[in-house]
Protein backbone atom coordinates (compact mmCIF):
# COMPACT_ATOMS: atom_id res chain seq x y z
CA UNK A 1 0.00 0.00 0.00
CA UNK A 2 2.91 2.70 0.97
CA UNK A 3 4.64 1.96 -2.40
CA UNK A 4 1.59 2.37 -4.18
CA UNK A 5 0.77 5.52 -2.89
CA UNK A 6 4.38 6.95 -3.37
CA UNK A 7 4.12 5.96 -6.79
CA UNK A 8 0.61 7.69 -7.15
CA UNK A 9 2.64 10.61 -5.44
CA UNK A 10 5.66 10.33 -7.67
CA UNK A 11 3.46 10.33 -11.40
CA UNK A 12 1.29 13.54 -9.57
CA UNK A 13 -2.33 11.97 -9.11
CA UNK A 14 -2.60 12.73 -5.51
CA UNK A 15 -0.80 15.20 -3.63
CA UNK A 16 1.51 13.71 -0.76
CA UNK A 17 -0.25 14.27 3.13
CA UNK A 18 1.15 13.88 6.32
CA UNK A 19 -2.57 12.95 7.98
CA UNK A 20 -2.89 10.16 4.91
CA UNK A 21 0.68 8.66 5.14
CA UNK A 22 -0.07 8.35 9.01
CA UNK A 23 -2.75 5.63 8.28
CA UNK A 24 -0.59 3.65 5.53
CA UNK A 25 1.40 1.65 8.83
CA UNK A 26 -1.91 0.31 9.23
CA UNK A 27 -3.15 -0.76 5.96
CA UNK A 28 0.27 -2.47 5.44
CA UNK A 29 0.12 -3.94 8.73
CA UNK A 30 -3.69 -5.23 7.66
CA UNK A 31 -1.72 -6.85 4.16
CA UNK A 32 1.00 -8.14 5.93
CA UNK A 33 -1.34 -10.28 8.08
CA UNK A 34 -3.81 -11.26 4.79
CA UNK A 35 -0.32 -12.90 3.00
CA UNK A 36 0.67 -15.07 6.44
CA UNK A 37 1.03 -18.23 5.50
CA UNK A 38 -1.47 -20.49 8.10
CA UNK A 39 0.30 -21.99 10.91
CA UNK A 40 -0.21 -25.47 12.61
CA UNK A 41 -0.52 -25.01 16.62
CA UNK A 42 -0.89 -28.66 17.04
CA UNK A 43 0.39 -32.07 15.68
CA UNK A 44 -3.43 -32.84 14.88
CA UNK A 45 -4.46 -29.80 14.28
CA UNK A 46 -5.66 -28.05 11.11
CA UNK A 47 -3.33 -25.28 10.17
CA UNK A 48 -5.16 -21.37 10.79
CA UNK A 49 -4.27 -18.18 9.41
CA UNK A 50 -3.80 -15.75 12.54
CA UNK A 51 -6.19 -13.15 13.53
CA UNK A 52 -5.77 -9.69 11.60
CA UNK A 53 -6.99 -6.75 13.52
CA UNK A 54 -9.27 -4.48 10.70
CA UNK A 55 -9.10 -0.58 10.75
CA UNK A 56 -11.97 1.54 11.63
CA UNK A 57 -10.92 4.76 10.18
CA UNK A 58 -12.88 8.11 10.51
CA UNK A 59 -12.59 12.16 10.55
CA UNK A 60 -13.82 14.85 8.55
CA UNK A 61 -15.20 14.86 4.53
CA UNK A 62 -12.88 15.28 1.92
CA UNK A 63 -9.81 14.04 3.51
CA UNK A 64 -9.22 11.48 1.56
CA UNK A 65 -10.44 8.58 3.43
CA UNK A 66 -12.48 6.73 0.78
CA UNK A 67 -9.07 7.57 -1.65
CA UNK A 68 -6.85 5.37 0.80
CA UNK A 69 -9.88 2.77 1.16
CA UNK A 70 -9.70 2.18 -2.85
CA UNK A 71 -6.18 2.36 -2.75
CA UNK A 72 -5.69 -0.63 -0.80
CA UNK A 73 -8.24 -2.79 -2.10
CA UNK A 74 -6.51 -2.68 -5.35
CA UNK A 75 -3.17 -2.98 -3.81
CA UNK A 76 -4.29 -6.32 -2.71
CA UNK A 77 -4.46 -8.10 -5.72
CA UNK A 78 -5.08 -11.77 -5.87
CA UNK A 79 -6.27 -11.68 -2.04
CA UNK A 80 -10.10 -11.78 -2.53
CA UNK A 81 -11.35 -8.57 -1.19
CA UNK A 82 -14.70 -6.58 -1.93
CA UNK A 83 -15.18 -2.92 -1.94
CA UNK A 84 -18.87 -0.97 -0.72
CA UNK A 85 -20.59 1.25 0.25
CA UNK A 86 -22.13 0.60 3.36
CA UNK A 87 -25.88 1.67 2.90
CA UNK A 88 -25.43 -0.68 -0.51
CA UNK A 89 -24.26 -3.82 1.58
CA UNK A 90 -27.09 -3.63 4.10
CA UNK A 91 -29.87 -3.34 1.09
CA UNK A 92 -28.01 -6.49 -0.49
CA UNK A 93 -28.58 -8.26 3.38
CA UNK A 94 -31.59 -7.11 3.83
CA UNK A 95 -32.90 -8.95 0.44
CA UNK A 96 -31.07 -11.33 1.02
CA UNK A 97 -32.67 -12.28 4.13
CA UNK A 98 -35.92 -11.76 2.95
CA UNK A 99 -35.26 -14.62 0.52
CA UNK A 100 -34.07 -17.07 3.28
CA UNK A 101 -37.16 -16.36 5.19
CA UNK A 102 -39.40 -17.41 2.56
CA UNK A 103 -37.35 -20.60 1.90
CA UNK A 104 -38.53 -21.19 6.17
CA UNK A 105 -34.85 -20.26 7.21
CA UNK A 106 -35.47 -19.83 10.98
CA UNK A 107 -32.46 -17.77 11.12
CA UNK A 108 -32.44 -15.83 7.76
CA UNK A 109 -28.79 -14.12 8.81
CA UNK A 110 -26.66 -17.13 9.12
CA UNK A 111 -26.81 -17.97 5.02
CA UNK A 112 -25.90 -14.21 4.06
CA UNK A 113 -23.17 -14.42 6.95
CA UNK A 114 -22.14 -17.78 5.26
CA UNK A 115 -22.16 -16.27 1.43
CA UNK A 116 -20.00 -13.35 2.61
CA UNK A 117 -17.50 -15.42 4.14
CA UNK A 118 -17.16 -17.99 1.31
CA UNK A 119 -16.21 -14.83 -1.28
CA UNK A 120 -14.11 -12.42 0.42
CA UNK A 121 -11.41 -12.27 2.71
CA UNK A 122 -11.44 -8.94 3.46
CA UNK A 123 -14.40 -6.15 3.21
CA UNK A 124 -14.26 -2.72 2.88
CA UNK A 125 -16.93 -0.34 3.66
CA UNK A 126 -17.37 3.07 2.76
CA UNK A 127 -18.90 5.43 5.35
CA UNK A 128 -19.99 3.61 8.00
CA UNK A 129 -23.24 5.22 9.61
CA UNK A 130 -26.13 3.58 11.05
CA UNK A 131 -29.31 5.39 11.13
CA UNK A 132 -32.31 2.77 10.75
CA UNK A 133 -33.01 0.77 13.73
CA UNK A 134 -33.57 -2.78 11.75
CA UNK A 135 -29.94 -1.86 10.64
CA UNK A 136 -28.89 -1.51 14.17
CA UNK A 137 -30.16 -4.73 15.09
CA UNK A 138 -28.81 -6.79 12.01
CA UNK A 139 -25.16 -5.34 11.82
CA UNK A 140 -23.37 -6.58 15.21
CA UNK A 141 -24.45 -10.43 15.03
CA UNK A 142 -23.58 -10.09 11.13
CA UNK A 143 -19.69 -8.55 12.29
CA UNK A 144 -19.63 -11.15 15.00
CA UNK A 145 -19.78 -13.93 12.53
CA UNK A 146 -17.44 -12.26 9.71
CA UNK A 147 -14.91 -11.65 12.93
CA UNK A 148 -15.41 -15.30 14.43
CA UNK A 149 -14.86 -16.86 10.35
CA UNK A 150 -11.77 -14.65 10.06
CA UNK A 151 -12.69 -12.07 7.69
CA UNK A 152 -10.84 -8.65 8.05
CA UNK A 153 -12.82 -5.77 7.99
CA UNK A 154 -11.83 -2.20 6.61
CA UNK A 155 -14.00 0.65 7.34
CA UNK A 156 -14.20 4.53 6.70
CA UNK A 157 -16.85 6.77 8.51
CA UNK A 158 -17.28 10.39 9.45
CA UNK A 159 -17.57 9.57 12.95
CA UNK A 160 -16.05 8.21 15.87
CA UNK A 161 -17.87 4.79 16.49
CA UNK A 162 -19.29 6.13 19.73
CA UNK A 163 -21.08 8.35 17.97
CA UNK A 164 -22.59 6.09 15.58
CA UNK A 165 -26.42 5.19 15.88
CA UNK A 166 -26.24 8.50 18.72
CA UNK A 167 -29.79 8.81 20.07
CA UNK A 168 -31.18 5.78 17.80
CA UNK A 169 -33.96 3.69 19.36
CA UNK A 170 -33.54 1.53 21.74
CA UNK A 171 -29.59 2.32 21.09
CA UNK A 172 -28.40 0.33 24.16
CA UNK A 173 -28.52 -2.48 22.17
CA UNK A 174 -26.44 -1.57 19.80
CA UNK A 175 -23.66 -0.69 22.52
CA UNK A 176 -21.90 -4.35 22.47
CA UNK A 177 -21.33 -3.50 18.59
CA UNK A 178 -19.59 -0.25 19.20
CA UNK A 179 -17.13 -2.55 21.79
CA UNK A 180 -16.83 -5.22 19.37
CA UNK A 181 -15.58 -2.78 16.79
CA UNK A 182 -13.07 -1.11 19.19
CA UNK A 183 -12.36 -5.01 19.90
CA UNK A 184 -11.81 -6.48 16.56
CA UNK A 185 -10.57 -2.77 14.49
CA UNK A 186 -8.03 0.00 14.89
CA UNK A 187 -9.67 2.94 15.35
CA UNK A 188 -7.81 6.06 13.62
CA UNK A 189 -8.65 8.94 13.28
CA UNK A 190 -7.54 11.18 9.90
CA UNK A 191 -6.79 14.81 11.05
CA UNK A 192 -5.98 16.88 8.08
CA UNK A 193 -6.66 20.61 7.82
CA UNK A 194 -7.16 19.96 4.02
CA UNK A 195 -10.67 19.76 2.27
CA UNK A 196 -9.77 17.96 -0.92
CA UNK A 197 -13.28 17.55 -2.10
CA UNK A 198 -14.02 21.29 -1.24
CA UNK A 199 -10.68 22.67 -2.92
CA UNK A 200 -11.62 21.31 -6.04
CA UNK A 201 -14.93 22.86 -6.18
CA UNK A 202 -13.68 26.40 -4.12
CA UNK A 203 -13.90 29.46 -6.96
CA UNK A 204 -15.67 26.63 -9.39
CA UNK A 205 -19.35 27.71 -10.90
CA UNK A 206 -21.83 25.65 -8.34
CA UNK A 207 -25.32 26.86 -10.04
CA UNK A 208 -25.26 26.62 -13.80
CA UNK A 209 -28.17 28.07 -15.91
CA UNK A 210 -29.93 27.66 -18.72
CA UNK A 211 -30.35 24.33 -19.87
CA UNK A 212 -28.73 23.65 -22.74
CA UNK A 213 -25.83 21.25 -24.16
CA UNK A 214 -22.60 23.28 -22.78
CA UNK A 215 -24.24 23.24 -19.13
CA UNK A 216 -24.71 19.67 -19.51
CA UNK A 217 -21.23 19.19 -20.73
CA UNK A 218 -19.85 21.58 -17.80
CA UNK A 219 -22.01 19.48 -15.00
CA UNK A 220 -20.48 16.44 -16.42
CA UNK A 221 -16.96 17.37 -16.11
CA UNK A 222 -17.47 18.35 -12.45
CA UNK A 223 -19.34 15.06 -11.73
CA UNK A 224 -16.25 13.03 -13.39
CA UNK A 225 -13.53 15.16 -11.51
CA UNK A 226 -15.27 14.76 -8.34
CA UNK A 227 -16.07 10.66 -8.97
CA UNK A 228 -13.99 9.74 -11.72
CA UNK A 229 -17.18 8.93 -13.50
CA UNK A 230 -17.70 5.67 -11.67
CA UNK A 231 -21.02 5.45 -9.48
CA UNK A 232 -23.37 3.35 -8.54
CA UNK A 233 -27.00 3.80 -7.49
CA UNK A 234 -27.58 4.48 -3.60
CA UNK A 235 -30.98 3.28 -2.16
CA UNK A 236 -32.21 4.05 1.09
CA UNK A 237 -34.46 2.71 3.50
CA UNK A 238 -36.59 5.19 4.74
CA UNK A 239 -39.66 3.93 7.03
CA UNK A 240 -39.97 0.83 4.85
CA UNK A 241 -39.74 2.79 1.56
CA UNK A 242 -36.86 3.16 -0.80
CA UNK A 243 -35.45 6.28 -1.76
CA UNK A 244 -32.97 5.67 -4.72
CA UNK A 245 -30.23 8.11 -5.94
CA UNK A 246 -29.13 7.11 -9.45
CA UNK A 247 -25.62 7.51 -9.18
CA UNK A 248 -23.55 7.72 -6.18
CA UNK A 249 -19.74 7.47 -5.15
CA UNK A 250 -17.26 8.69 -2.19
CA UNK A 251 -19.91 10.66 -0.39
CA UNK A 252 -21.14 12.32 -3.86
CA UNK A 253 -24.42 11.80 -5.49
CA UNK A 254 -25.89 12.60 -8.68
CA UNK A 255 -29.74 12.88 -9.36
CA UNK A 256 -32.10 15.31 -11.61
CA UNK A 257 -34.78 16.98 -10.33
CA UNK A 258 -37.86 14.83 -11.46
CA UNK A 259 -35.86 11.90 -9.70
CA UNK A 260 -35.94 13.69 -5.88
CA UNK A 261 -39.13 15.86 -6.65
CA UNK A 262 -41.23 14.27 -9.12
CA UNK A 263 -41.93 11.19 -7.01
CA UNK A 264 -44.05 11.64 -3.71
CA UNK A 265 -40.76 12.56 -1.14
CA UNK A 266 -41.32 13.99 1.92
CA UNK A 267 -39.07 15.30 4.49
CA UNK A 268 -37.77 12.11 5.93
CA UNK A 269 -36.68 11.38 2.90
CA UNK A 270 -34.87 14.33 1.88
CA UNK A 271 -33.49 14.58 5.61
CA UNK A 272 -31.60 10.64 4.75
CA UNK A 273 -30.19 12.28 1.38
CA UNK A 274 -28.93 15.11 3.28
CA UNK A 275 -27.40 12.36 6.09
CA UNK A 276 -26.07 10.53 3.79
CA UNK A 277 -24.15 12.77 0.86
CA UNK A 278 -21.85 15.62 1.16
CA UNK A 279 -22.35 16.78 -2.18
CA UNK A 280 -24.90 16.74 -4.49
CA UNK A 281 -25.01 17.14 -8.64
CA UNK A 282 -28.67 18.09 -9.09
CA UNK A 283 -29.63 18.81 -12.58
CA UNK A 284 -32.76 20.26 -14.87
CA UNK A 285 -34.70 22.13 -12.20
CA UNK A 286 -37.23 23.59 -14.09
CA UNK A 287 -38.96 27.08 -14.22
CA UNK A 288 -41.75 26.65 -11.18
CA UNK A 289 -45.34 27.36 -10.85
CA UNK A 290 -48.50 26.71 -11.25
CA UNK A 291 -48.10 23.50 -13.50
CA UNK A 292 -45.52 22.24 -11.07
CA UNK A 293 -46.64 23.31 -7.90
CA UNK A 294 -46.48 19.75 -5.84
CA UNK A 295 -42.65 19.21 -7.09
CA UNK A 296 -41.78 23.11 -6.27
CA UNK A 297 -42.99 22.38 -2.80
CA UNK A 298 -40.94 19.08 -2.25
CA UNK A 299 -37.93 21.07 -4.15
CA UNK A 300 -38.39 23.79 -1.23
CA UNK A 301 -38.08 21.05 1.50
CA UNK A 302 -35.07 19.51 -0.15
CA UNK A 303 -33.50 22.32 -0.16
CA UNK A 304 -34.19 23.22 3.29
CA UNK A 305 -33.09 19.88 4.27
CA UNK A 306 -29.98 20.36 2.30
CA UNK A 307 -29.49 24.19 3.53
CA UNK A 308 -29.62 22.26 7.67
CA UNK A 309 -27.50 20.01 6.52
CA UNK A 310 -24.57 21.90 5.01
CA UNK A 311 -24.67 19.57 2.13
CA UNK A 312 -22.49 20.95 -1.19
CA UNK A 313 -25.25 21.85 -4.00
CA UNK A 314 -24.08 21.54 -7.45
CA UNK A 315 -27.01 21.94 -9.88
CA UNK A 316 -27.98 23.39 -13.50
CA UNK A 317 -31.63 25.34 -13.77
CA UNK A 318 -33.62 26.95 -15.93
CA UNK A 319 -33.04 30.16 -14.55
CA UNK A 320 -31.39 32.36 -11.79
CA UNK A 321 -32.68 31.27 -8.41
CA UNK A 322 -34.55 34.69 -8.21
CA UNK A 323 -36.42 33.94 -11.23
CA UNK A 324 -37.03 29.89 -11.30
CA UNK A 325 -40.42 30.43 -9.37
CA UNK A 326 -42.21 33.99 -10.41
CA UNK A 327 -45.83 33.15 -10.31
CA UNK A 328 -48.30 30.92 -8.51
CA UNK A 329 -49.15 30.25 -5.33
CA UNK A 330 -45.86 29.48 -3.13
CA UNK A 331 -43.99 32.27 -5.07
CA UNK A 332 -43.56 35.01 -1.95
CA UNK A 333 -42.38 31.84 0.03
CA UNK A 334 -40.12 30.51 -2.72
CA UNK A 335 -38.06 34.04 -2.08
CA UNK A 336 -36.62 32.33 1.23
CA UNK A 337 -35.41 29.23 -1.12
CA UNK A 338 -33.94 31.69 -3.37
CA UNK A 339 -31.71 33.45 -0.83
CA UNK A 340 -31.03 29.88 0.34
CA UNK A 341 -29.86 28.59 -3.18
CA UNK A 342 -27.60 31.96 -3.35
CA UNK A 343 -25.94 31.20 0.04
CA UNK A 344 -25.30 27.76 -1.07
CA UNK A 345 -22.99 29.03 -3.92
CA UNK A 346 -20.48 30.60 -1.56
CA UNK A 347 -16.92 29.36 -2.72
CA UNK A 348 -16.72 28.43 1.70
CA UNK A 349 -20.14 27.17 1.72
CA UNK A 350 -20.35 23.26 3.43
CA UNK A 351 -16.91 23.84 5.55
CA UNK A 352 -18.54 25.08 8.82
Amino acid sequence: MSTLYQARVAAGQIQADPAQEAVLVEFDRIAEGLRAEPVKRGLFRKAVRPEVKGLYLWGGVGRGKSMLMDLFVESLADIPSRRVHFHAFMQEVHAKMHVARKSGIEDALAPVAADVVASVRLLAFDEMQITDITDAMIVGRLFQALFEAGVVVVTTSNRVPDDLYKNGLNRQLFLPFIDLIKEKMQVHEMVSPKDYRQDRLTGSRVYFTPLNAEVRAEMGAIWSDLTGGAAEPLVLKVKGRDVTLPAYRNGVARATFYDLCGTMLGPGDYLAVAEAVKVLVLENIPALGRNNFNEAKRFVTLIDALYEARVRLICSAAAEPEFLYLEGDGAFEFERTASRLREMQDKDWGQA
